[in-house]
C-alpha cells in the first residue's frame, strides 16, 4: 500500500520523539505528544474525507460516462460539504452511509460487515476516528484532552484504512454483480 501523508507524519513524529528522548527532554516530549496526537487525528480524518468523496465522485463518473454536467451537479449538491452528514458518527456501524446508495447496497455491505470481522473492525475504527475528530474540533481544540495516544490513533487509522481503501471496489463489485436496487 502506498504511503500516505498520515503515514509520513507519524514517521516524522517518531523521529522527533527519538530525538527528544536522546536529549532527555521529558517535558518537551509530553508537549509534542499532546500536540501531535491532535494533529494526527485531524490529518487522518481529513485524509479519509477526501478519499471517500473521491470514491463517490469516481462512482458517478464511471456510471455517467464522465458527463461533466451530471458529475458537477452531484459533486456540488451531494458531495461537497456533505461528508459530515453521511455517517452516524456516534454509531458502531456505517448503515446510514450504505443506505444512501439504496437498500440493495446497504444489504450487500451489511452482509460483508457481518461476515468479515476484520472489515467490521475497520468500519468501527473509521467511525471512532470521525467521532473523535468531531469532538476535538467542536469541544475547544486547545483545551480538549484526548484519551488516546498517537500510537493508538495511528493504529485506528491503519485499521480504518481497510474500509476506506476498499470502498470504491465495493461499489464496483456490487454493481458488476448486477445487484442494483
Amino acid at each position: 500500500m502506498e504511503e500516505t501523508v498520515v503515514d509520513r507524519l507519524y514517521s516524522e513524529f517518531q523521529d522527533i520523539m527519538k530525538t527528544l528522548d536522546q536529549q532527555s527532554e521529558p517535558s518537551l516530549r509530553v508537549t509534542a505528544e499532546e500536540t501531535f496526537r491532535k494533529t494526527l487525528l485531524i490529518a487522518a480524518a481529513s485524509h479519509f474525507e477526501r478519499q471517500v468523496k473521491s470514491h463517490i465522485t469516481n462512482l458517478v463518473r464511471k456510471h455517467t460516462d464522465d458527463e461533466s454536467v451530471i458529475v458537477e451537479f452531484v459533486y456540488n449538491k451531494a458531495i461537497a460539504r456533505q461528508f459530515h452528514t453521511y455517517f452516524d458518527w456516534n454509531g458502531r456501524n456505517a448503515n446510514k452511509f450504505f443506505a444512501l446508495f439504496g437498500e440493495g447496497f446497504k444489504s450487500y455491505m451489511t452482509e460483508r460487515v457481518n461476515t468479515d470481522q476484520c472489515y467490521e473492525q475497520a468500519v468501527v475504527a473509521f467511525l471512532e476516528l470521525g467521532n473523535e475528530r468531531n469532538r476535538l474540533v467542536h469541544e475547544d481544540f486547545g483545551n480538549f484532552t484526548m484519551e488516546k495516544n498517537s500510537k493508538e490513533i495511528f493504529c485506528l487509522y491503519k485499521k480504518a484504512s481497510i474500509f476506506v481503501n476498499s470502498l470504491e471496489t465495493s461499489f464496483d463489485d456490487y454493481l458488476s454483480a448486477g445487484r442494483s436496487s
